[in-house]
């Protein structure tokens, strides 16, 4: 198989999380598709391979070399995100695409075009492989999947290419934030290891925001709303007074960069309660605790306009920026920057607006940073991914394996 039939395969696998149910991995159909990887990973004739209880797929590619080289991972994440189904993925092929419009779904009118995604013309003349209009495509991370066994493929049918011990781990939860939770760190046996789970081609990123959630509970009183007045406190309303005291130039479509925001990402309820959820991000430490401060601090406005307990914020933290963590040990990002230039790819080093399962496990103990897995617009059915970005991070992860060696 080819990388990308690879790819194409494994989109028809619906692996999308849910963050409600309390268990791991968090939908039984991330299993489903666990097991057949793990079938294909047989098939290739990897050692060491393990399945657990939780979902979290290891396999080893053993060294061809003799020398003491350290051993390095490969990481992707099984599961799609719970933002857009993934079931019945239909994914199309445009070849050497123009620059025009793409029409998804001719039926119900949806068009991938460049006036509202402008990053669809720094792919013209490639093969984009996209949706049908009525899923995600799953590039996020199934391109990275694809890419991983693609190249311990690659590097087993040429044994020319001198490597040492190579781990490879798939595990399930990353887009609910749990992927790195129950990741056995020890169990993988790695010095350091790179996820594939970035965007356009040549990100490599190891920054990533400060991330937290964030849930605010309001308690309202109902009495009938025809002698309510003077009584009454509708949670709704309190919500929704708490939502505007945040600043409404610190959203997700309002900033960029290093700029950190609040994300309202859920509302519900009625006049006696209600809830509020957010998400906090912040590249910045200290901006990113000034800003859980600041939502406690409006939490304690609201109060005393109507009540002590009326509103009660319970913030916790989801992972942190994992520079801090890998940042004393560049060398692995200068492996990973000259392998892109080795495979014909210009590094981009940016930090990440948002999180990967490598910054969680880099403060386990793992240094992880991110390499783009070649797909834009995830979680949605915009999402694309051209065909010759997920070829040329399946080269990366070749070359980066032959540089460990041999500079080692």
């Amino acid at each position: 198989m080819t990388v990308i039939e690879r790819f194409l395969k494994y989109v028809t696998f619906d692996t999308q999380s849910d963050e409600s149910t309390g268990v791991t991995p968090s939908t039984p159909k991330q299993m489903v598709f666990a097991k057949y990887l793990k079938t294909e990973l047989e098939a290739l004739g990897l050692e060491e391979i393990s399945l657990d209880d939780n979902g979290y797929l290891f396999a080893t590619l053993p060294a061809n070399v003799d020398r003491d080289i350290p051993t390095i991972g490969f990481i992707a994440h099984m599961d799609t995100s719970p933002d857009m189904s993934g079931e019945n993925v239909n994914p199309n092929i445009v070849r050497n695409y123009g620059g025009e419009d793409i029409t998804l779904c001719k039926e119900e009118g949806i068009i991938l075009s460049p006036k509202q995604f402008p990053e669809l013309l720094d792919h013209v003349g490639e093969d984009l492989i996209v949706t049908d209009g009525r899923t995600l495509l799953g590039a996020d991370d199934k391109a990275g999947i694809a890419e991983i066994i693609a190249a311990v493929a690659y590097l087993k049918e040429h044994p020319e290419i001198e490597h040492g011990k190579i781990r490879i781990g798939f595990n399930p939860d990353e887009e609910i934030g749990l992927g790195a939770h129950k990741f056995d760190v020890e169990k993988f046996g790695c010095k350091w290891a790179y996820t594939m789970d970035g965007g356009e081609v040549g990100e490599l990123e190891f920054e990533n925001f400060n991330a937290a959630a964030a849930k605010v509970h309001v308690k309202g009183r109902n009495v009938h709303p025809g002698y309510a007045k003077g009584k009454m406190i509708n949670a709704l309303l309190v919500a929704n007074e708490f939502v505007g005291m945040l600043p409404e130039n610190e959203t997700p479509a309002t900033t960029e960069g290093y700029e950190g925001f609040y994300h309202l990402i859920g509302m519900e309820g009625e006049v006696e309660q209600a809830t509020v959820s957010y998400i906090i991000r912040d590249h910045d430490r200290q901006k990113f605790e000034a800003r859980k401060i600041f939502m406690q601090k409006c939490a304690e406005k609201v109060n005393e306009k109507y009540g002590e307990g009326t509103v009660r914020v319970d913030i916790k933290d989801q992972y942190y920026n994992m520079r801090q963590q890998v940042e004393p040990l560049m060398h692995i990002i200068d492996i990973a920057f000259a392998a892109m230039q080795e495979a014909g790819v210009e590094p981009k080093v940016k930090a990440i607006r948002g999180g990967t399962d490598g910054a969680q496990l880099s403060f386990k103990g793992l240094p992880c940073p991110n390499i783009f897995a070649g797909g834009l617009n995830f979680h949605g059915r915009y999402e694309f991914v051209p065909i010759q970005s997920i070829e040329k991070a399946m080269n990366v992860i070749v070359k980066i394996a032959e540089l460990t060696a041999k500079r080692y």
